[in-house]
């Protein structure tokens, strides 16, 4: 294929083609563009785009925006959080961020195929991972790509033995880090995931395997704590946050534990546990639901394998898309734009 201006200012502005992903090779794209079956209408890939827009759209306004409401609140208001306060900001975050930006990916893959353009997979359910690095094989794949090619291998990648390996990778993460923001809080959670990434390794050197249950408990600990620093705004948002998940801030525990009586004192008491956060009902059970989503659902892209047009999916596809434009009064930024 001719490498024309015309070619290059299509490829630069076609919709899905933003830095927030998936960010794609040229090779991926320009080949589409020019077979001739690709400039025909076909209504199958018409109804996967709308299916998979549709689910991202969900996924933004009504999911992602929800749990904004309570990361902001404890991340920009509050100046000191309890206990379950900051696990439910820390949590409200790393929900919000995922679909957020897994619902902006499918709303670019879906409007991508109505032009006949398909676009590569760029999550792959991650919280579901069992450790680091299966974690990032799933979590912004076309950016770990992008960082593998152009950052780890060309600096030498795993040839040249362990050590230099570990700088490479420490290398990478931060420039991962940094291509989110030049600030001291992303290079830091990228500092995080290579050390994280390099005591993977040394342990898979051991031969020691964790019991699937728990080292899926570690890896979204981790995941979720290490998303603190990439939300903070400073340092001191962050330690605020990490205080009061670790009990330093004080402990608020629901009525349920009144007759308890050793429970009570040292730093803990008894009282409204959601005082600052207005609904207990309501984020448990919004807290419960993402979870339940991001670990027994499907994906949208294994959903798109076995898609079938009927009459369900089709009532299924009109509910989410009207719910969602029925939420569209909410802040409707990607989070994604702002780095």
């Amino acid at each position: 294929m001719k490498h024309t201006f015309l070619n290059y200012i299509v490829f630069v502005t076609f919709f899905p083609q933003l830095i927030a992903g998936p960010i794609v090779h040229h090779k991926e794209m320009m080949p589409q563009f020019t077979k001739k079956r690709n400039k025909f209408i076909n209504y199958k890939n018409i109804y996967l785009g709308v299916f998979i827009f549709s689910i991202g759209l969900f996924k933004k306004v009504v999911i992602a925006d929800t749990f904004s409401i309570w990361a902001s609140n404890g991340f920009d208001v509050l100046e000191q959080l309890s206990l379950i306060e900051a696990w439910i900001t820390s949590l409200s975050y790393t929900f919000q961020l995922y679909f957020d930006f897994s619902g902006y990916t499918d709303m670019a893959i879906g409007v991508a195929l109505l032009f006949n353009i398909k676009l590569p997979l760029n999550f792959n359910s991650p919280y579901k991972a069992i450790n680091i690095r299966d974690f990032w094989q799933r979590w912004h794949i076309t950016l770990s790509r992008f960082l593998r090619d152009y950052v780890y291998i060309p600096i030498g990648g795993n040839k040249k033995g362990s050590f230099k390996m570990y700088c490479n990778l420490l290398a990478t993460f931060l420039i991962g880090g940094i291509w989110h923001g030049a600030g001291w809080t992303f290079i830091f959670w990228g500092a995080l995931h290579a050390l994280a990434i390099i005591c993977h390794r040394i342990w898979c050197n051991t031969g020691v395997n964790l019991n699937k249950l728990v080292a899926w408990f570690v890896t979204f600990n981790f995941i979720n704590i290490s998303w603190i620093f990439f939300r903070a705004e400073q340092w001191e948002d962050a330690i605020k946050v990490l205080k009061g998940m670790f009990g330093f801030s004080g402990v608020v525990l629901p009525s349920i534990f009144l007759n308890i009586s050793f429970l009570q004192g040292n730093e803990i008491v008894i009282g409204e546990v959601f005082a600052n956060f207005n609904s207990d009902t309501e984020i448990t059970l919004w807290l419960l639901i993402a979870l339940f989503i991001c670990l027994f659902f499907k994906n949208s892209n294994e959903i798109v394998s076995f898609y079938k047009p009927d009459n369900k999916i089709v009532f299924f596809i009109v509910s989410i898309f009207t719910i969602s434009l029925m939420n569209l009064d909410k802040n409707v930024d990607f989070i994604y734009f702002n780095f």
